[in-house]
């Protein structure tokens, strides 16, 4: 297991880095309720007073029910200032606005309108946005481009996700976070794993130890391989 007292601080002395860089007075995070927005909110409040969660339900009932209920958890335990911004009307204008659209077209919608909300917030009011994806997801590309794989600084992008559940139980950080099945939350029911096929224990044995077996190792190298333009920059001449 990793040091996580350490980790904190040199993780909250990092943050404090960044936006002492930029000049900038705070930090906004999108709030989901979920393991990864819990853990980065957490230490940017601890680098940074003026940090704002935002809960941004955006067409799946969830949103309006545990997910909010787990998000406000989260930030009444630790003080996190928190404000509600609901999409759903917004991603129902772009629905209708554009036709048919694929499956995975119509899920990508909500993350972008969300990191849209975000940094309209920031560059409202000189913050910068915290971005909340993990290295497990991050190999897999289990992100939505241009959407939260968008953000100004992630101080956890290292880390996998038995050990962003490892650093949250450290943390203390309410067990209804912790006891959730990981999901992107963009319906009832859907679950990180269920949609990539494969346990998050599995990808990170294989992240962190090399080791995985035959099938286990296809999926991963599949999802790694097909999303490779994800983790580069835009092709350019």
């Amino acid at each position: 297991m990793r040091d996580y007292t350490l980790e904190t601080r040199n993780r909250v002395a990092f943050i404090r880095e960044v936006l002492n860089n930029a000049r900038a007075k705070g930090v906004v995070f999108g709030n989901s309720g979920g393991k990864d927005c819990a853990l980065v909110g957490i230490l940017c409040k601890m680098a940074c007073a003026d940090t704002v969660g935002v809960i941004m339900p955006c067409g799946s009932s969830r949103n309006y029910g545990s997910d909010k209920d787990d998000a406000n958890a989260l930030a009444a335990q630790f003080e996190i200032e928190t404000r509600e911004v609901d999409l759903s009307p917004a991603r129902q204008a772009v629905l209708a606005a554009m036709g048919e659209l694929t499956d995975a077209a119509i899920a990508n919608i909500a993350p972008r309108l969300r990191m849209a909300a975000l940094y309209a917030i920031a560059g409202s009011e000189n913050r910068l946005v915290a971005g909340t994806g993990n290295r497990s997801e991050r190999h897999m590309g289990y992100f939505t481009k241009w959407g939260d794989g968008a953000y100004d600084f992630n101080p956890i992008a290292d880390l996998t996700v038995t050990e962003v559940y490892e650093f949250l139980r450290y943390l203390g950080a309410p067990s209804c976070v912790i006891g959730k099945a990981p999901s992107a939350g963009l319906f009832e029911g859907q679950t990180d794993e269920a949609d990539m096929g494969i346990s998050y224990a599995a990808i990170d044995r294989f992240l962190l130890t090399g080791e995985a077996d035959a099938r286990d190792r296809e999926v991963i190298e599949r999802y790694h391989n097909a999303s490779a333009h994800k983790r580069k920059m835009p092709i350019v001449n």
